[in-house]
């Protein structure tokens, strides 16, 4: 088929939409069997995975479904739409990997419909197969599909959101407005919002901003202005933060100038790289399909009468993302997944028109080759990490589970493992055990100041779950049966670990079970009989 000779479809007579919903049917159903099938296959990852599926495990076994939790203490770093809709699939299929990388694969899911409809619509169905097959085989978004954080959720949501109101834009243009689809269009943006903040409805609007400035179509860009949309995208989006803010009264000032205005503006956070990170990384990760792009680089195919506009929304959309992300100091791989979708369609469209032009100087068996590759470096890292599950506390979750008693308390040192509680099923948050005074504590952008700022905006009437070494000891003869998870070199610092039974040891990762009732020959501390005993009773 030469995609070259397929003009855009400028309407929606019946003849074209013979088969749409057969086709899109098709594409959406082959995409989410490939995008989940190996989604069960590797243990959650620390930090990311433990930490976010965490969240959804903690509001799953505590009914709280409002405010986001960590370790029972209110977790604003992000909005709670993940935690959501993790804990309704965890509650539909059980707590197990597949359900708790719904989120991620939901957001891929929606990103390569959105894609599709869209370049079917406004381009051909040959590009419009050929946009879907390069964004579900493109590794980081593979990848991303099944790695439980925010990343791909709103990079889903940014991309439906954009061609939306590209889409509204376009049909304006042509006499023919969509008013459902532009405040629609809205309604995604608040989803958005409530996936990761505030780039959930900022990228979109800059990405059409700067689209319809390229083209100076002034007049579009007002007829995309929508009170109905707007009340659409406030109804969803501003409740929660409302209910927060009245339940919690830093909750604002953390969430947006803490979390957003500092994070991007300031220093002191972690993965800081050069402002030329992205680009070499995108050029990496988009190798299989680089050397198809070449014809995007003429300034002549964007000023193709038939499908220039589209492939300017594609090369600004790509360019006002990376630029974005490019400019704070703290930079990670994920942040630039809504880049992917615009730059498969590009892929896309350049294959067809070289095609097209020359069929002979790239043979089809070498866009296989390209799709091939791709799919093999992703399906590579997921079976590499099935293997060697590195990062995971899986197994001795799995274990404490097994041995655990009623309200035995679980204590962590030296460090927090997010996904533990999950999988050893606790119904109660842990202890923590760590030099909470030390300035370096709070300093750093770590686990020790999730927890910090958690405590601090849960109040005082909150109970605390963060110790001090100092207060272990007493702490721990509150309680007959104690169970303790840490390094292995644990033991050097509290010699009592060294005398008790070690239950598991997982890479260098120890489960302790720590007996300190007076009455057992196993008990380790000289703890008074009395708290033993009212514990006990208790």
């Amino acid at each position: 088929m030469n995609d070259a000779t397929h003009r855009p479809v400028a309407a929606d007579p019946a003849a074209q939409r013979q088969g749409w919903l057969e086709d899109t049917l098709m594409v959406a159903a082959l995409a989410a069997v490939w995008l989940a099938a190996l989604a069960w296959a590797r243990p959650l990852m620390l930090p990311d995975e433990g930490r976010y599926v965490g969240v959804a495990w903690e509001m799953l076994r505590s009914g709280e479904w409002l405010t986001p939790t960590l370790n029972g203490m209110p977790y604003f770093h992000k909005p709670p739409l993940m935690a959501w809709i993790t804990a309704g699939a965890m509650a539909a299929l059980g707590p197990h990997a597949w359900a708790a990388r719904a989120a991620p694969l939901l957001g891929a899911w929606l990103a390569v419909l959105a894609l599709y409809v869209f370049a079917r619509r406004w381009s051909s169905g040959g590009i419009a197969k050929r946009s879907a097959l390069v964004l579900v085989m493109q590794p980081m978004v593979y990848l991303a599909a099944q790695f439980a954080n925010l990343d791909m959720l709103v990079a889903g949501c940014i991309s439906a959101t954009v061609l939306g109101w590209a889409h509204a834009a376009l049909r304006f243009e042509q006499g023919q407005p969509s008013p459902a689809v532009r405040d629609g269009a809205y309604a995604l943006a608040a989803l958005g919002v409530l996936a990761k903040g505030l780039i959930g409805v900022v990228l979109p609007v800059l990405v059409i901003v700067a689209w319809l400035a390229w083209r100076r179509r002034w007049s579009t860009l007002r007829a995309l202005l929508s009170w109905r949309g707007a009340l659409l995208f406030a109804v969803l989006a501003v409740p929660w933060f409302v209910l927060m803010q009245w339940r919690y009264s830093g909750f604002l000032d953390y969430f947006f100038i803490v979390q957003h205005v500092q994070r991007f503006a300031g220093s002191g956070f972690n993965n800081v790289q050069p402002f030329w990170f992205f680009p070499v990384v995108l050029a990496l990760l988009w190798l299989p399909f680089l050397p198809w792009l070449r014809p995007a680089l003429a300034g002549a195919f964007y000023r193709d009468a038939e499908r220039g506009a589209v492939r300017q929304l594609m090369a600004v959309w790509a360019g006002v993302v990376v630029l974005f992300f490019s400019l704070p100091e703290s930079k990670l791989v994920g942040y630039v997944l809504p880049s992917a979708p615009p730059l498969a369609y590009l892929v896309a469209d350049a294959v067809a028109a070289r095609w097209g032009s020359a069929p002979a100087v790239w043979p089809r068996r070498w866009w296989g080759l390209s799709v091939a590759l791709a799919a093999a470096v992703g399906l590579g890292v997921v079976v590499a990490l099935a293997i060697e599950p590195r990062r995971s506390t899986r197994e001795l979750g799995e274990a404490l589970a097994q041995v655990q008693r009623g309200a035995e308390p679980v204590y962590m040192v030296q460090g927090y493992y997010f996904d533990l509680p999950l999988y050893a099923r606790l119904q109660s948050p842990v202890h923590v055990v760590e030099a909470w005074s030390s300035p370096e504590a709070q300093r750093r952008d770590t686990w020790r100041k999730e927890l910090l700022d958690a405590q601090r905006l849960a109040g005082a009437p909150q109970p605390s779950w963060l110790i001090e070494p100092g207060a272990w000891p007493a702490a721990l003869c509150q309680a007959p049966v104690n169970w303790v998870i840490g390094p292995a070199n644990a033991a050097d610092r509290h010699p009592f670990l060294r005398h008790d039974n070690e239950v598991a040891r997982l890479r260098g990762t120890t489960l302790w079970r720590v007996v300190t009732d007076p009455g057992s020959p196993a008990a380790v501390l000289r703890c008074p009989a009395a708290s033993t005993e009212e514990s006990s009773g208790r």
